[in-house]
């Protein structure tokens, strides 16, 4: 029989050979095979096997594909024609059975007319199908047999049903059993390979102080902030694999990526924004001209590209992997977004989203989908609490695992409409209260958050917005209600963003309550952006102000009482998007407090994030000059506050890769930066800092990279980063704060939990 023949099979006469195994096991004379060492569930990943079957009745028989290629069946008595599958965990116990022939096991049908064992060489995703509920018909879930635990039974992952010898049935007794024969000759699934060879081992500095790099403010879920449709495009892992997470761009973003409305904007400069090219834009739902090349996997034509494709994923796990195994310990790992740049792209049909533009539905997916993560890897690894990516929620733990030689991930928060406190409340949403902050961070100190921006890009109840000008100024025009509220009255401190001209000059007008009913109703933008937004078109081409402004407002009662929640909870506060006037009192705060602060953007405010072990970031230059370890002075700079400060004597990283800004450029040809001829480039091959890992030029598929002229295009090139700060003279003593921050950025957790005992005990 076919599989599909097989399929047809009723359930009542599957059960009905259940009732004779007892009997043909004893009576039917098979010679079985025995079963090969049991590896269990988990141990199975990237091996390469023949599947047998059994049911009791018939004769073991192997997996085969059928005569037309387009399906699977037990055919096979001898093994000598199995099909050779590579399983290519899916998840923890879940696989893909990969074929010699590059196709995949998938069971086709519904339950009236039951299922067949097909054969598919290209797979569906959630986001071909635009269908967020979608699950792929390729994955099985590896289970012991209910009848022989010594062996396995399958179970479709999308129907949760069991393989029999001839299609799927609900009962797991009358599932096939299964056994598992290794076997040669399967086909490698497709993937990125890491271009290093060697392996870590733990090790620590002198006196017990943890090794590595910590990165403190990235954004490796970034496709799901946006409606997950794909305007930011490439995910950090998928289940299906490379080819689904990092797929050309082109169904998505449009021929020449012209539908790329987002990294149209921010890919050039933001703030020279061509407020003409607005209304053609968002009549069409596109760019009228060429925007970017889409290959993704595994051609990669011009993405992936921190410095110059916003929308591009560019933290893919293996180019972690890769920095990793060059000394990084330590992510942060930050939730972000944007509702209203969702609510624009999906609204003049650029792209369509796959779940709620709201800013919390975006945090809860990337949050849950850090787990995930963390599952893959460990199901590529062997099991649960085997992968080299470990979530940590106290410092205690994060000490444990960079300890281990493993790297800690610390979840948290960038989100303009934190917690759905709004300054303008849209439907169905009510203003926030004192009440609403203490069950929100409970609740989300429960779900594993520990860095959170009482603040992003837009104003909302805690805060008025960050001061971003270029199109954040019109975001928040859309988010609020309320036009920009600017003043040439600048208090200090100095902060990241707010400063300088404003784009939008005909759309400033300062008010003096921040909380006053919103002028303008924009409730309208998300079904109608083009209608909403015609009536303002004069004040939005109206020239930009010139001069230094800034926000006219700071920290609202409630952003007070957010600080002083944090600090109770001993939860990380990260200060980099506080306008001026909430910055400065966000300091007041927590200077009182003797508490620790983050500021991942725009400098320490002359070493004050020190005072209370705070924890800031650097970087390393990147241009070289006749002076051997030009690179490095940054660094030193920053060593220098640190030491004034009494600091621990280290500065963390913080690249905001997929945030929407630019990674480190290129040394060399013409996209660099730098005025002066530059020497010494990287070579290969050379070795990580500590010696460990050997690194070989980095690949893209078929693609090879070349770090000397393309800079670092992903997180995977911070070992080149690293290196060519070396060639350029600068010491191993002189980067060894870098490789501290790891222990650093800890001391400012445990800082932090410390005073919370003090203030809350």
């Amino acid at each position: 029989r076919t599989g599909c023949d097989r399929a047809m099979v009723s359930t009542s006469r599957l059960l009905s050979l259940v009732g004779l195994l007892s009997l043909c096991w004893a009576g039917c004379g098979f010679d079985r095979r025995p079963a090969p060492a049991d590896q269990g569930i988990h141990g199975y990943a990237n091996g390469c096997y023949a599947v047998e079957g059994f049911d009791g009745e018939e004769e073991p028989t192997f997996l085969v594909s059928n005569a037309a290629g387009d399906g699977f069946a037990f055919a096979d008595t001898t093994g000598e024609h199995a099909a050779r599958f590579t399983l290519r965990a899916s998840d923890l116990g879940t696989y893909l059975l990969y074929d010699q022939d590059r196709s995949y096991l998938t069971a086709m049908g519904s339950p009236s007319t039951g299922y067949c064992l097909s054969r598919v060489a290209k797979l569906e995703s959630p986001l071909t199908q635009l269908d967020d509920d979608f699950l792929s018909p390729a994955e099985w879930q590896l289970e012991p047999s209910a009848r022989e635990p010594q062996r396995y039974q399958l179970r479709h992952h999308a129907t949760q049903l069991y393989l029999t010898l001839g299609g799927l049935t609900a009962d797991p007794a009358a599932a096939a059993i299964l056994t598992l024969f290794p076997k040669e000759g399967c086909a490698p699934f497709p993937e990125l390979p890491v271009d290093a060879t060697g392996a870590v081992s733990p090790h620590s500095w002198e006196g017990g102080d943890l090794y590595g790099v910590a990165e403190i403010h990235s954004h490796m879920m970034t496709n799901f902030g946006f409606g997950a449709g794909s305007t930011f495009h490439g995910a950090p892992f998928h289940r299906l694999g490379v080819e689904h997470a990092l797929p050309d761009c082109e169904p998505w973003h449009g021929f020449e990526g012209r539908r790329d409305v987002v990294g149209f904007f921010f890919d050039g400069d933001s703030s020279n924004l061509d407020t003409d090219a607005l209304l053609p834009i968002m009549l069409s739902g596109q760019a009228s001209s060429f925007n970017h090349h889409t290959a993704g996997y595994p051609d990669f034509t011009d993405w992936p590209n921190a410095w110059k494709r916003a929308t591009h994923q560019t933290m893919y796990y293996r180019w972690l992997e890769r920095a990793y195994l060059g000394g990084l310990r330590l992510v942060v790992q930050l939730a972000t977004g944007n509702s209203v740049l969702c609510d624009l792209v999906t609204g003049i049909r650029s792209q369509t989203g796959l779940i709620s533009c709201n800013d919390m539905v975006s945090v809860d997916r990337q949050l849950l989908e850090a787990r995930n993560l963390e599952r893959y890897i460990d199901a590529q690894s062997g099991g649960p609490g085997k992968g080299w990516f470990r979530i940590v929620e106290s410092p205690e733990a994060a000490r444990t695992v960079v300890a281990e030689g493993k790297l800690a991930v610390v979840l948290g928060i960038e989100i303009s409409n934190l917690f759905d406190c709004f300054l303008t409340p849209p439907a169905g949403f009510e203003a926030c209260s004192e009440q609403t902050v203490v069950d929100k961070l409970e609740h989300y100190q429960e779900l594993g958050v520990r860095v959170i921006f009482p603040v992003h890009k837009f104003d909302n109840g805690f805060s008025a917005g960050d001061g971003s000008n270029g199109i954040i100024e019109l975001g928040n025009f859309i988010n609020t209600g309320h036009y920009t509220s600017d003043v040439e009255d600048c208090p200090g401190p100095d902060a990241a963003f707010d400063g300088g001209g404003v784009t939008f000059g005909g759309l400033n007008q300062p008010r003096d309550d921040y909380a006053a009913p919103p002028p303008v109703d924009m409730s309208g933008f998300a079904a109608s952006p083009v209608s909403t937004l015609l009536p303002f078109l004069e004040p939005i081409q109206a020239p930009p102000l010139e001069g230094d402004y800034c926000r006219n407002h700071g920290l609202t009662a409630l952003g007070e009482t957010f600080l002083r929640e944090m600090m109770k909870r001993g939860l990380l506060v990260d200060i980099a998007h506080l306008p001026e006037r909430s910055l400065g009192r966000a300091y007041e705060l927590l200077e009182a407090e003797q508490y620790p602060v983050l500021k991942t953007h725009g400098g320490t405010n002359g070493g004050r994030v020190y005072k209370n072990g705070g924890l800031a970031s650097t970087g390393l230059g990147r241009c070289g000059s006749s002076t051997p370890g030009e690179m490095g002075k940054g660094l030193a700079s920053a060593l220098a506050e640190l030491e004034a400060e009494g600091a621990y004597p280290s500065e963390a990283l913080a690249f905001d890769l997929n945030g929407f800004a630019h990674g480190p450029r290129p040394r060399f040809g013409p996209d660099s930066p730098c005025a002066e001829p530059q020497a010494n480039p990287v070579t290969y091959p050379f070795t990580s800092y500590d010696g460990q890992i050997t690194f070989q030029q980095p690949t893209l598929g078929n693609r090879e990279v070349d770090f000397n002229t393309e800079g670092m295009i992903n997180i995977g090139l911070l070992p080149e980063l690293i290196e060519d700060a070396r060639r350029d003279g600068v010491t191993d003593a002189q980067l060894a704060p870098l490789f501290r921050s790891a222990e650093a950025f800890v001391r400012t957790w445990e800082r932090a939990e410390a005073r919370a005992k003090a203030l809350a005990p």
